[in-house]
């Protein structure tokens, strides 16, 4: 069958725990790629792909940034992901629009716990891998535990292509175990130059060794090889590559590759493979969607069907508010008009841009498996399907973490509180995970995120980007409410206004919903109930939706059903709209009250990486901040503890943690859920 257009397209992401190198092989990736001219550095604060003057100051990624390269005639769109938790909303809408990832790890630490959780995150999207092991250069780097990990805490199926050449103990190249040759790398044009040769003699048995691993483990992911394998037939390098890039596809098999982006080394074999094993968009199953009545469809990824595409991003650059579009179907023209099927609103395009970093160029169309940017219109929001208005279809949307952390600010001048909200207004538009709202008792604004980290970038956003100076509060958590019984309630209102009385009464039942079942309100008057006009139930109904949302204590509700199953007439018979829509809100409060409620904490997943002489004194300071060690994994040069712990025990721990083991530990964490303590 001949090669179509889109099959030489390919969506990948690279996504680790932070400091890995996620950052350092994007950069060589571009130079290789002739998208640079030369290679930018993290250390020096010059990486293209971290163009945040945060990213470039602190040297982590905080933004996915996306580049487009070419690379043997292959148009590949790359996002370089954010390795910090604080940022995880970065990695999983990255993750739903893309087709692969490079899975990279650091060569002497292995699986890290945020390496765990971004593994995790691209199951649920079903995204095929390759694995990349960085940093082989390091003295301690160990290819074959990080091979180990990948299986046993990862539960992944890697497939090892290469195995690392070490001359006077220092990295010096691979061997390709398919092609059976050494690859090396030139020093004299930072890695540019790559040479094939033969294998060193010292080295051929455990190549041939590794090869045959190779065969027979991609034999348990395909059944070809499997009958070839054990018919005793020769295996050719073509049925081998054709075998892994099924397996890659269908999820059955993770190749792994070695090198070390600082010293240029592994960089070339890994875009090869990226070309030769992760799925175009046409490899993929058709798309699953609903239509307007929440009907389940699917709709083809052919570049011959209608347009369809989602919004997975918004972002300023170049002055221009941009919205980062995945086409997934079709192909996007200049003037088209398109639906926004999320808004149900029709507009025309009016520019399309391809995307480099922090630059953009004009392009007049693309076509399914482009990454690309539009001039945002009003209502765009990330997670919108937008489509042909002829063949409708709704994607399922990108849903945001919930923020466990707050912190009030101000702004230093009286007169920026309305550009203040502005921009706070445009931050959340490319940060959903950054969210602001006013304290009603006290005024303060609040403002929302994932981490001190998280809050801290936003508002030093607010300075660089909108010149707004902001005083801050200490951070505080986000706590939630939970009803502890069933219970009900009537609350009545009567008051005389200007020779009118009146008058309403309304009963509530309010019940303790199952978990995640979020907050309903139905109306469930019994038979025989006197007749109700339409204008007062749905007062009712919408008085009770308010007063349900936030507890005794201040706190959002979760997972309660609000029955109203009653309401009362007046004197003369009539059913008073004012009057019922005041009392509804008071039964429901007075049935939270009788009830009781429980309040819900953030806890964390905490994982923990010291020394083994470390450990006991780390398990005692958890057990003082109320956290439950869950596993302690023991190995020769670390350990790891697993625990969850609140997250207002978890502050200022990381000047504990260096004081415990001498400035030699690191720990992550993440938002596990909400919980009674």
């Amino acid at each position: 069958m001949a090669k179509t257009r889109q099959d030489n397209v390919r969506n990948i992401g690279i996504m680790a725990h932070i400091d890995a190198g996620k950052t350092t092989v994007s950069e060589r990736i571009l130079f290789y790629s002739g998208r640079t001219y030369r290679i930018a550095e993290v250390h020096d604060g010059q990486a293209t792909m971290d163009f945040m003057d945060q990213e470039r100051e602190r040297g982590i990624t905080i933004s996915s940034a996306v580049n487009e390269i070419q690379w043997k005639d292959t148009d590949i769109y790359l996002i370089d992901t954010p390795g910090h938790v604080d940022f995880t909303v970065e990695v999983e809408r990255s993750l739903r629009v893309l087709d692969g990832v490079i899975a990279l790890y650091d060569a002497v630490a292995g699986v890290e716990p945020q390496s765990e959780t971004v593994w995790y995150q691209a199951n649920r999207h079903n995204v095929a891998r390759l694995a990349f092991v960085n940093k082989m250069d390091r003295p301690g780097a160990d290819f074959d535990r990080c091979v180990r990990e990948i299986e046993e805490i990862l539960h992944g199926h890697p497939i090892p292509l290469q195995r690392p050449i070490f001359e006077n103990q220092a990295f010096a190249g691979i061997i390709d175990l398919i092609s059976r040759k050494a690859i090396r790398f030139s020093e004299a044009d930072q890695g540019s130059s790559v040479e094939y040769c033969d294998i060193p003699a010292d080295l051929l048995d455990e190549a041939e060794s590794a090869r045959e691993n190779l065969i027979e483990r991609l034999a348990d992911a395909d059944d070809e090889i499997a009958e070839a394998y054990l018919e005793g037939n020769d295996i050719s390098e073509a049925q081998i590559k054709a075998a892994l890039r099924r397996a890659v596809i269908a999820l059955k098999a993770v190749p792994v590759f070695c090198g070390s982006g600082l010293k240029n080394k592994g960089i070339q074999p890994l875009m090869d493979g990226i070309v030769d094993y992760l799925p175009a968009p046409g490899d993929l199953p058709a798309l699953k969607g609903t239509d307007f009545k929440g009907r389940e469809i699917e709709h083809s990824r052919s570049e011959s069907a209608p347009f369809c595409g989602l919004i997975f991003k918004i972002q300023q650059i170049e002055a221009k508010r941009l919205a980062f579009v995945r086409i997934y179907s079709g192909v996007l023209r200049e003037n088209d008009t398109i639906l926004n099927a999320t808004q149900n609103q029709s507009f025309k395009i009016k520019h399309i841009f391809r995307l480099y970093a922090n630059r953009v160029d004009r392009v007049e169309s693309a076509s399914a498996g482009a990454l690309v940017a539009m001039v945002k219109t009003k209502g765009m929001t990330t997670g919108d399907t937008l489509c042909a208005p002829s063949s409708q279809i709704l994607l399922e949307k990108i849903e945001a973490n919930n923020p466990v952390m707050s912190i009030s600010i101000e702004p230093e001048s009286i007169k920026d509180k309305d550009k203040l909200v502005e921009s706070l207004n445009s931050i959340h538009e490319e940060d959903p995970t950054i969210i602001f709202e006013e304290d009603s008792e006290t005024g303060e604004l609040l403002l929302r995120g994932m981490g001190e980290l998280h809050l801290e970038v936003a508002c030093e956003r607010l300075k660089r980007e909108f010149g707004i100076l902001v005083r801050k509060g200490n951070p505080t958590v986000v706590c939630k409410e939970a009803l502890i019984c069933e219970t009900e309630e009537t609350a009545s209102f009567e008051r005389d206004h200007e020779g009118e009385v009146i008058f309403g009464q309304v009963s509530a039942r309010a019940i303790p919903g199952e978990k995640d079942s979020g907050l309903v309100c139905k109306l469930m008057l019994p038979e025989g109930h006197p007749f109700i006009r339409q204008d007062v139930t749905d007062a009712v109904l919408g008085a009770a939706k308010d007063a349900m949302l936030y507890g005794p204590n201040g706190f959002e509700m979760v997972d309660v059903e609000i029955h109203i199953t009653a309401i009362g007439l007046d004197p003369k018979g009539n059913a008073n709209l004012i009057g019922s829509r005041i009392a509804a809100g008071e039964a429901v409060r007075n049935a939270y009250r009788k009830s009781g409620t429980k309040i819900l904490e953030p806890l964390m997943a905490v994982d923990i990486i010291a020394a083994d002489e470390n450990i006991g004194d780390l398990i005692s300071d958890l057990t003082l901040r109320k956290g439950l060690v869950e596993n302690l994994e023991n190995d020769p040069l670390r350990s790891v503890i697993h625990a969850v712990v609140p997250l207002r025990n978890m502050f200022g721990y990381s000047m504990k943690l260096r004081t415990i083991t001498h400035g030699r530990g690191n720990f992550s964490m993440h938002f596990l859920r909400f919980d009674a303590i």
